[in-house]
C-alpha cells in the first residue's frame, strides 16, 4: 500500500469514526424511544461550545471540562428532553408525528440559543480532546459499539429495551419501567452527540449552523442500518469515510469538474440521498398531526389588522424599509409550506432548496447566463424561473407517494441538503451573481408595492386550493389518507400536485427575496432555514395563511436586531409545546379565552315563570303524541299511524316517507328510500345528531319498541331521538336527559325486523316497482321475503387462491370467495383468522403474494384502492375514516365526486338515505358521536354509486338501536342490487343480516353456507 493511500485511509477512518458515533447515538435513541433525534447535531454543537468555553475562556483543565461536558451536561440534556418534551408525547393514543415536530423544535431552539449566547461567527480555537491520529477515535468507537451491543444483547436492561421498542404499552403492563428505559436511551444518545461534537470541533468550523448540519448529514449511516443494527451503522460510516477520503485523489477536468469534486467532498450527502430515496422507508406510521377539530375561520377583523400592518412599512425609510422588503417574499415562501403541509398534510423539510433555485434561476436568466435561453427582463425572468422550478417538485413529490412521516421527512431533508451542496455551492452560484430589480421598481418603496401585489396573488392561489372539488380532496387526504383513497381520491396524483404547487410558490418567494437583497446569497437558503421555516409554519398553524404571514414578520423582525437567533429560539420554544397545543398557539389562546370568560349565573324563575314553563312543557308533550318529529316524513299507513321511521313493521303496518319512490344513491327503489329514512330518523332524529331533552308525557312512560308489534307515536318519538337520548354507546356515554346509563351488561341485541328485498328478476337485479303502484303497496312488497332464485346471479367480486404473508406468517392461504349482487355476504372468525387481510386484498390496500381479485370478470389485483373505488368498489373502515375538518355534507360530497357515478343529486340522496339531510349536514364531522360518524362514512361510500360495498365491522361502537337502523339500510341496499361483503364479530347481527356466511380460521375459509346452519354449527363447536 502506497504512503498516499495509507494516509488517505487513516484520514477517512477518522471521519468515519465521528460518523459512526453519530450513527450509534441515533440508533440507540431510536430503539429506546422510537424517535429520530433531529436535534442530535444541535446537542453536539452545544457540547462543543461548552467545552471550548470551559477550557479557553474559564481556564479549566481539559480533563475536568471534558468530564463535566460529556458525563454531566450531555446526558442531562437527554434526560431533560425525555422528561419534559418527549415523555408527554408518548402517552397511549398520542400522535407519533408530534415527536418529529418537537425534535425539530429542539434543534431550532438550540441553534437559536447558541447564536444568541455565542454569536454567529465561527470559532477555530476548540480544544483537541483526542489526537488527530485516527486510531484513538477508532478505539473509542469500537469500545462504545461493543459495550452497547453487549448491553442490549446480554443484560436485563437490553431485554427491557427490546421489549419497549416492540410494544411500549405491553412492556409497561409486564412491569417494565418504560420511562426509565427511554430516559437511559436519551441520556446515552446525547452523550454520543456530545462526544461527536467535541471530536469534530477542532477540525471543522464551529458555528451554530455549520456543525449541526454537518452532523445531521451523516444520518445516512443510521438509515442504512434500518435504525436497528449498530454493526451495520459502524461499517457503513467507516466505509463512506474511507471512500470519501480516497476520492480526493481524483482530479477531473472539464465542465463536470466542480460537480465531481463536490460529490467527492460530500459523499455522506450522496449516501443520505440514496438511503432516503431508494431504501424502504422507516417510520411510516408517523405523519403530520391531523386536525382533531373543525377549522375555525379567521375573523375578518384579523385580516384587516394584517393588511394594515403590511401597509405600514410604506411609511418607513432607510434600513427599516430595506428590512421590511424581506417580509412579503418570505411570506410567499411560507405559503408554499401551507400548500404542502397545511393543505396536503405532507412533511417537507426542503422548501429552502426550491426557494434558492427560484432565486438562482431568476439571477441566471436576468444575467443571460442560463443555458439555452436569452437574457430576460427581471419580471419575465422571475416568471420563467417559477415555471422551470415547479417540475423539480417531483423530486419530493414522487417519494411522497410511498412514504409518510419520518421517511418522507428524511427524503425531503436529503433533497434540500443535496441541492445546497451540489448546486448552490458551485462557482457559478457563489462568485458575484447579482440580481437587479424590475424596471420602475428599483427603489425599496416601489419594490415593496410590487411584492405586496405578488403576495396577494399567492394568497389567492393558496385560498383557491381550499375551495371546490380540489380543496375537499386535499382536506380529505390530509385528514385521513386511507379514507381519501377509499373515497376515490387519486392520492398519488394529489401529493405530486401539492409538491409541484409548493415548489412553484417557493420559487416565486425565493426570486422575490433575491431581488430584495439584490444578489443571490446561498446562505439565505441553507438547509437549516428549511427546518426553521417548517417549524414556524407548523406551530403557528399549518393550514392558516394568516399564521404564515405572521411567521414571516416574526422571523424577519426579530432577527433584524443586533443579535440573530431570537426568532429561532422563540419558534423552538413554541415547537416544544406542540404536544400540549397541537392546533397551534392561536387555537390554544382562543380556547383559554373561552375558558376564562366568566359564566353568568342563571337567574331563578319566579313562581309565575315556573308555572308557565311547566304548562308549556306539558302542552308540548300532549302535542307530541303520535306526531312525527320535525325532519321525519312518515304518514299514516294502511293500518294506522307508523313511527317516525316510516318503515314497514313486522306486522305489516305501513308508512311512507318523503323519499318513497325516489331512486337512492345507488339507484335505490322505494324500499331503500323508506329504509334509509327510517334508519336516519331512528339513529338521529331527522338528521339532528345532537341529543334532545328527555321525553315528557306518555312518550316517556312507554317502553322501547318491540319487534313484532306496530310502532306507536311514543315509540316514534323515542326512536327519533336516537341513541343519544337513551341507551349507552360502547364509548361509555351516559344516556340523554342527564340520567346515567345502566352499568349492568348490555342487553342482547334483537334480530332487526327488517323488510326483505323485493323480488328479483332472473338476472339477479331487483324488480322495479311499477309506476302505478302506491307507496303502501311497495312497502308491503318490500316486507315479503322473495324466494331465492333457482339460478343465482353471477358473482360480481371474485377472489381466487389469494395468498398473503407477513414475514414468515401466512395470513391468507388459498382463499376463494364470491360476492354476488343483491346479496349480503358475511365473513366471521376469531382474531387472527385473516379476515382483515382478506378485506384489504379486496379493497386494494394490500396486494396479495399470489392469487387474483376479479371485478366483473376484470382482473383488478394490481389496482390501487382509489382505482377500485372509481370502478365501483366502495368500503368503510373498522376505525372510523371520516374527515374531521369537513362538514357532514362535504364528507359525503367527496365520495360523490370521486365515485363510480358522478351524479349531482347523489349527495342529497345519500344524506337523505342515512338521515343526515337535516341540520346535521352543516355540522363539522369533528366531535360527532360514533353513531353519526358511522352514518357519515356509510353515506360517503354510498354516494359514489358503488356496485360492491365492503363493510369492515360496521357495528363497532354502535348501540342496539343504531345497529337495528344500520341493518335496515344494509338490507335495503342489498334489495336494490348492491353486493355487500360484511366482516363482523357480532354473530346476532350476522344471523339476521347475511345471506351467506363464511367462517375463516388460520387464513382459510373452513365453512360456508346459510347463516342459520353455519352459525348454529359454530355455536355448537364453541360450546363443545
Amino acid at each position: 500500500m502506497s504512503s498516499l493511500t495509507y494516509d488517505l485511509t487513516l484520514a477517512g477512518l477518522s471521519v468515519g469514526a465521528a460518523a459512526a458515533l453519530t450513527g450509534i447515538g441515533l440508533v440507540v435513541t431510536y430503539r429506546a424511544t422510537g424517535v429520530l433525534n433531529f436535534a442530535h447535531g444541535a446537542i453536539a454543537m452545544v457540547c462543543a461550545y461548552v467545552l471550548r468555553g470551559c477550557v479557553v475562556e474559564w481556564g479549566l483543565p481539559l480533563w475536568l471540562a471534558a468530564a463535566v461536558t460529556l458525563l454531566v451536561l450531555a446526558p442531562g440534556i437527554g434526560v431533560l428532553l425525555e422528561r419534559f418534551v418527549f415523555r408527554p408525547l408518548s402517552v397511549p393514543g398520542g400522535d407519533p408525528a408530534r415527536t418529529l415536530v418537537a425534535s425539530l423544535g429542539v434543534f431550532v431552539l438550540l441553534v437559536g440559543g447558541a447564536a444568541l449566547v455565542w454569536g454567529q461567527g465561527a470559532r477555530d480555537d476548540a480544544p483537541e480532546l483526542v489526537s488527530a491520529d485516527p486510531w484513538g477515535q477508532l478505539a473509542v468507537v469500537a469500545v462504545l459499539a461493543a459495550g452497547v451491543g453487549a448491553v442490549i444483547r446480554w443484560t436485563r436492561f437490553g431485554r427491557e429495551l427490546r421489549a419497549v421498542v416492540d410494544d411500549r404499552e405491553l412492556a409497561a403492563l409486564g412491569g417494565i419501567d418504560a420511562d426509565r428505559v427511554a430516559a437511559a436511551g436519551w441520556a446515552f444518545g446525547s452523550f454520543t452527540a456530545g462526544l461527536t461534537g467535541v471530536l469534530l470541533a477542532p477540525y471543522v468550523r464551529l458555528d451554530p449552523y455549520g456543525l449541526p448540519l454537518l452532523v445531521m448529514e451523516v444520518v445516512a449511516v443510521a438509515v442504512a442500518a434500518r435504525m436497528r443494527s449498530l454493526a451495520v451503522a459502524v461499517a457503513v460510516a467507516l466505509g463512506i469515510g474511507v471512500a470519501q477520503s480516497q476520492l480526493t485523489r481524483l482530479h477531473p477536468s472539464g465542465w463536470g469538474e466542480p460537480l465531481l469534486q463536490a460529490v467527492g467532498a460530500n459523499l455522506f450527502v450522496v449516501a443520505l440521498l440514496v438511503a432516503a430515496l431508494v431504501l424502504p422507508g422507516i417510520g411510516a406510521r408517523d405523519a403530520l398531526p391531523r386536525a382533531a377539530t373543525a377549522r375555525v375561520p379567521i375573523p375578518p377583523g384579523a385580516w384587516i389588522v394584517a393588511v394594515v400592518l403590511f401597509l405600514l412599512p410604506l411609511g418607513f425609510a432607510g434600513g427599516d424599509l430595506h428590512t421590511s422588503v424581506q417580509v412579503p417574499a418570505l411570506g410567499v415562501i411560507l405559503l408554499s409550506l401551507v400548500v404542502v403541509t397545511g393543505r396536503g398534510g405532507q412533511i417537507s423539510l426542503g422548501q429552502a432548496a426550491y426557494a434558492g433555485l427560484g432565486a438562482l434561476f431568476t439571477a441566471l436568466l436576468a444575467a443571460g447566463r442560463f443555458p439555452g435561453l436569452p437574457r430576460l427582463p427581471e419580471l419575465a425572468a422571475l416568471a420563467v424561473a417559477v415555471v422551470l422550478v415547479a417540475p423539480f417538485g417531483l423530486l419530493t413529490g414522487r417519494p411522497a407517494i410511498h412514504r409518510r412521516g419520518l421517511a418522507l421527512a428524511l427524503a425531503t431533508f436529503a433533497v434540500g441538503v443535496a441541492v445546497s451542496r451540489f448546486v448552490f455551492a458551485q462557482p457559478y452560484a457563489t462568485h458575484g451573481l447579482l440580481l437587479g430589480r424590475p424596471a420602475g421598481f428599483d427603489g425599496d418603496r416601489a419594490y415593496y408595492v410590487l411584492e405586496l401585489a405578488l403576495l396577494a396573488a399567492a394568497l389567492l392561489a393558496t385560498h383557491a386550493l381550499r375551495r371546490g372539488r380540489l380543496g375537499r380532496a386535499l382536506a380529505a387526504m390530509r385528514d385521513h389518507e386511507p379514507g381519501a383513497s377509499a373515497a376515490g381520491v387519486r392520492v398519488p396524483s394529489l401529493k405530486v400536485l401539492a409538491f409541484v404547487a409548493g415548489a412553484a410558490l417557493a420559487a416565486l418567494g425565493g426570486g422575490m427575496l433575491g431581488m430584495g437583497l439584490r444578489a443571490f446569497d446561498p446562505a439565505a437558503y441553507d438547509p437549516v432555514r428549511s427546518l426553521l421555516w417548517f417549524a414556524a409554519v407548523v406551530v403557528l398553524g399549518a393550514d392558516n395563511t394568516l399564521g404564515a404571514l405572521a411567521a414571516a414578520a416574526l422571523l424577519v423582525g426579530l432577527d433584524a436586531g443586533a443579535r440573530g437567533g431570537v426568532a429561532a429560539a422563540l419558534i423552538g420554544i413554541l415547537a416544544l409545546l406542540v404536544g400540549r397545543f397541537p392546533e397551534g398557539p392561536h387555537e390554544a389562546l382562543r380556547t383559554a379565552t373561552v375558558r376564562l370568560r366568566p359564566v353568568r349565573p342563571r337567574r331563578a324563575l319566579t313562581p309565575l315563570g315556573t308555572g308557565v314553563r311547566a304548562r308549556l312543557r306539558s302542552g308540548e308533550g300532549e302535542r307530541g303524541r303520535g306526531v312525527v318529529p320535525t325532519g321525519a316524513t312518515g304518514t299514516t299507513g294502511a293500518t294506522g299511524t307508523t313511527g317516525a321511521t316510516g318503515m314497514t313493521g313486522a306486522t305489516g303496518t305501513t308508512g311512507t316517507t318523503g323519499a318513497t319512490g325516489r331512486t337512492g344513491a345507488t339507484g335505490a327503489t322505494g324500499a331503500t328510500a323508506q329504509a334509509g329514512a327510517g334508519a336516519g330518523r331512528s339513529a338521529g332524529g331527522g338528521g339532528d345528531v345532537t341529543a334532545p331533552g328527555p321525553p315528557t308525557g306518555p312518550a316517556a312512560e312507554a317502553g322501547p319498541p318491540v319487534a313484532g308489534r306496530p310502532s306507536t307515536g311514543a315509540d316514534a318519538q323515542r326512536e327519533a331521538r336516537g341513541p343519544e337520548s337513551g341507551g349507552r354507546e360502547s364509548g361509555g356515554r351516559e344516556s340523554g336527559g342527564g340520567r346515567p346509563a345502566a352499568t349492568g351488561p348490555a342487553p342482547r341485541r334483537r334480530r332487526p325486523s327488517t323488510p326483505a328485498p323485493p323480488p328479483r328478476s332472473p338476472g339477479g337485479s331487483p324488480t322495479a316497482p311499477g309506476p302505478g303502484r302506491g307507496s303502501a303497496e311497495r312497502s308491503e312488497e318490500g316486507a315479503r321475503r322473495a324466494p331465492s332464485p333457482a339460478a343465482p346471479s353471477a358473482p360480481l367480486l371474485v377472489a381466487r387462491r389469494l395468498r398473503a404473508r407477513y414475514g414468515g406468517f401466512t395470513a391468507l392461504d388459498g382463499v376463494d370467495l364470491d360476492v354476488r349482487p343483491g346479496r349480503i355476504t358475511a365473513v366471521v372468525g376469531p382474531n387472527g383468522a385473516g379476515k382483515s387481510t382478506l378485506f384489504h386484498c379486496l379493497a386494494g390496500t394490500l396486494r396479495p403474494a399470489r392469487g387474483q381479485v376479479l371485478f366483473d370478470r376484470r382482473d383488478i389485483t394490481r389496482l390501487p384502492a382509489h382505482a377500485r373505488t372509481r370502478l365501483g368498489i366502495a368500503r368503510t373502515f373498522q376505525q372510523l375514516a371520516v374527515f374531521p375538518s369537513l362538514t357532514v355534507a362535504e364528507n359525503v360530497r367527496v365520495g360523490a365526486e370521486h365515485g363510480r357515478i358522478v351524479d349531482p343529486d347523489a349527495v342529497e340522496r345519500a344524506l337523505r338515505l342515512l338521515g343526515l339531510d337535516g341540520p346535521a349536514r352543516a355540522l363539522p364531522a369533528a366531535g360527532l358521536p360514533t353513531g353519526a360518524l358511522r352514518r357519515v362514512e356509510l353515506a360517503r361510500a354510498v354516494a359514489g354509486g358503488p356496485a360492491v360495498l365492503l363493510l369492515d365491522e360496521p357495528a363497532a361502537g354502535l348501540d342496539t338501536t343504531e345497529v337495528t337502523a344500520l341493518a335496515r339500510v344494509l338490507k335495503a341496499l342489498a334489495a336494490d342490487g348492491t353486493a355487500l361483503l360484511v366482516v363482523e364479530h357480532d354473530l346476532d347481527l350476522v344471523a339476521g343480516l347475511a345471506d351467506v356466511v363464511h367462517v375463516m380460521t388460520t387464513g382459510r375459509i373452513v365453512v360456508s353456507g346459510p347463516p342459520d346452519r353455519v352459525l348454529d354449527a359454530l355455536r355448537e363447536q364453541e360450546s363443545a
